[in-house]
């Protein structure tokens, strides 16, 4: 629903002088955007960093005239807007200080109560890059993550098709307005994305994808998620800028390894190398390190079986502690037929796998 909160934050952002932080300095001091215009000039001049330029704009009656044609556009494409003070705007995006004041979205997003992830990457994704992400994909289902990237060529289109397949909600960030789609030939894509989440962009209706609104695109991609992954990257490139921003965010960041003589695994092994991004090998490094739990124990086996890789000895021990519960080093060498010093080993390697918990007293459980 488009309220008249929506058109004056619309009339703010036009206002000269005014970006996304100032204006969120604006609403904040004086409690709406309607405020904000409404405010005496010795009321905004209290605002650090306010001054008598910035106030001079505010008394510019055309911003409502361009407010007033967006607004017609937005309606006339059904187009919802989200301000970062309402309920469905991206809850961590909400807690970035740069991030946008309003979103313009497509589709049917809803992200209450939902797992983000951001994958980026090359736009010359090796078949190698392709099967790990449609791989990621399958494995990561069963926790109904969104999947959000930025629609271009390579990984990010890959990563939309894939969470689609898997029957996965799935949010395109754009450069531009949604006038128009980019590429041009990801047109195709359009009504199946829409049906499975949708677009989001922060740029109004004439915006065309300039190079500087990609960086912009970055950061809701990184901000908006809980983690970024990337999947593959030469040295130099847009995904690194998104990793970049994820880690200012306080973001979990996780990146691909690959042969050094690759050219497009340059990118994620210098993030790894450089301790700015964790290593991923497999679906499970992304759930142990964010800690995902599924919702209810039938499904924990499944758990296990997906994404840890126990061999035939720890399994056996995983076994006997699943069906026993708590059990002391001695009795589990005992009962699985092992010596003690084996299965102070076995026990270590799946603590580490975190499929099992050590307990004061040598005891030992399965998680």
């Amino acid at each position: 629903m488009i309220t008249d909160e929506h058109f004056n934050i619309l009339a703010l952002l036009k206002v000269e002088g005014v970006g996304d932080v100032v204006a969120k300095k604006l609403i904040n001091h004086c409690g709406s955007a309607t405020n904000v215009f409404n405010a005496k000039a010795s009321q905004l001049k209290t605002i650090d960093g306010i001054g008598d330029f910035l106030i001079r704009n505010l008394k510019d009656k055309s911003v409502f005239e361009k407010a007033e044609k967006e607004l017609q556009f937005i309606e006339k494409r059904k187009i919802a807007l989200q301000s970062y003070q309402d309920q469905d705007y991206p809850e961590r995006l909400k807690h970035c200080i740069d991030g946008p004041v309003l979103l313009f979205q497509s589709g049917n997003i809803d992200l209450r109560n939902k797992k983000l992830i951001s994958i980026v990457g090359t736009r010359e994704i090796t078949p190698h890059g392709m099967a790990f992400c449609k791989e990621l994909m399958e494995d990561l289902a069963v926790f109904n993550p969104v999947i959000v990237s930025g629609f271009a060529y390579g990984v990010d289109i890959v990563a939309h098709q894939a969470a689609m397949d898997n029957g996965l909600q799935t949010i395109g960030v754009l450069a531009h307005g949604l006038n128009q789609i980019y590429p041009k030939a990801h047109k195709k894509y359009l009504s199946k994305m829409e049906q499975h989440g949708g677009f989001l962009t922060e740029f109004w209706s004439n915006s065309n994808p300039e190079k500087e609104n990609f960086v912009k695109r970055n950061r809701i991609v990184a901000g908006m998620s809980e983690a970024t992954i990337v999947i593959e990257s030469a040295e130099k490139g847009g995904s690194l800028i998104t990793a970049i921003m994820a880690n200012d965010y306080n973001r979990d960041v996780f990146a691909v390894p690959g042969r050094t003589t690759d050219k497009f695994s340059q990118g994620c092994n210098n993030l790894i190398k450089m301790q700015q991004a964790n290593m991923m090998t497999s679906a499970a490094d992304l759930v142990y390190m964010l800690n995902w739990q599924l919702e209810n124990k039938a499904n924990k086996s499944i758990q296990k079986q997906l994404f840890i890789s126990l061999d035939e000895e720890e399994q056996q021990v995983y076994d006997y502690l699943q069906k026993n519960g708590k059990q002391l080093l001695d009795i589990i060498a005992l009962e699985c037929n092992f010596q003690i010093f084996r299965v102070s080993t076995l026990l270590l390697n799946m603590e580490l796998k975190g499929v099992i918990r050590p307990l004061p007293g040598k005891l030992f459980e399965a998680v």
